[in-house]
């Protein structure tokens, strides 16, 4: 066994990489837990600096090149994991850089702009989904919560390593899409127009904010139509990351009904 104290000067770092965004962005290091992220980070092209095994929780073997392998106590790895139950398996990577000029839009396109979201589990699930979807691109302005974060991967399910999500600034996101010729669709319960009444057959950006404030009124006057998702009970709004997975999806259902 590699590691057995819980003072072990790389389990400390591992701890505040978990825990610290600026501890991240100074090391340009980020956290990947559990067997099925690793797998599809490493099928994403990704290799891991460290690779750390818990022997005593990992039932699943995991072959890949790492230029570190270090096995560890089941006390060590708990301490290190960002989950209930770990399945003992922990890698460490250099941060994945991605530029706006590395995506490739399809045609037509479609593309989603996640303004501010805040939660973890939100934006995971809003990754997942645009996995799901093969959307072009995630365009995460404004963020509140770092999109390497541990809770973010984890609720993504890796999907964050599967395609462009980019970090940047709102007004560079609207000059970015209006160079590309694509309409921006803005979500919010104010709108006069259901969602499922727009035209999506050509290329759009979906844009959604948080759930207590919505938009901001920057992607509320650059939009090109607002759209709203029927609430028919008490409470006037859905779930972030459901909302955005209904206009997405919405999508994809015009654009199959026209091909």
């Amino acid at each position: 066994m590699d590691i057995t104290s819980l003072q072990n000067p790389k389990i400390k770092h591992i701890v505040k990489l978990r825990e610290d965004k600026r501890q991240r962005q100074k090391d340009n290091l980020i956290l990947v837990e559990g067997f099925d992220e690793l797998t599809l980070a490493l099928s994403c092209g990704l290799i891991p600096q460290t690779l750390l095994t818990a022997p005593e929780l990992a039932s699943k073997p995991l072959a890949f090149d790492s230029a570190e392998n270090l096995t560890v106590t089941r006390n060590v790895f708990e301490k290190i994991s960002y989950r209930e139950n770990p399945d003992g398996w922990l890698g460490i990577f250099s941060t994945p850089k991605i530029s706006l000029e590395q995506i490739k839009l399809s045609e037509p396109a479609l593309v989603i702009v996640a303004e501010s979201i805040e939660k973890p589990g939100n934006l995971g699930a809003i990754l997942r989904t645009a996995d799901a979807a093969k959307v072009d691109a995630v365009l995460v302005c404004d963020p509140r919560v770092d999109i390497w974060n541990p809770n973010v991967i984890r609720a993504s399910r890796g999907a964050v390593f599967a395609m462009p999500v980019v970090e940047i600034k709102s007004h560079e996101a609207e000059a970015w899409l209006r160079s590309r010729k694509m309409r921006i669709l803005a979500a919010t319960p104010s709108a006069d127009e259901i969602y499922s009444n727009v035209n999506m057959k050509e290329s759009i950006a979906i844009a959604v904010g948080t759930e207590d404030n919505g938009l901001t009124d920057f992607w509320m006057k650059t939009a090109d139509v607002k759209v709203q998702i029927p609430m028919l009970g008490k409470i006037n709004s859905l779930n972030v990351s459901i909302a955005t997975a209904l206009m997405v999806y919405e999508a994809l259902r015009q654009r199959s009904v026209n091909a």
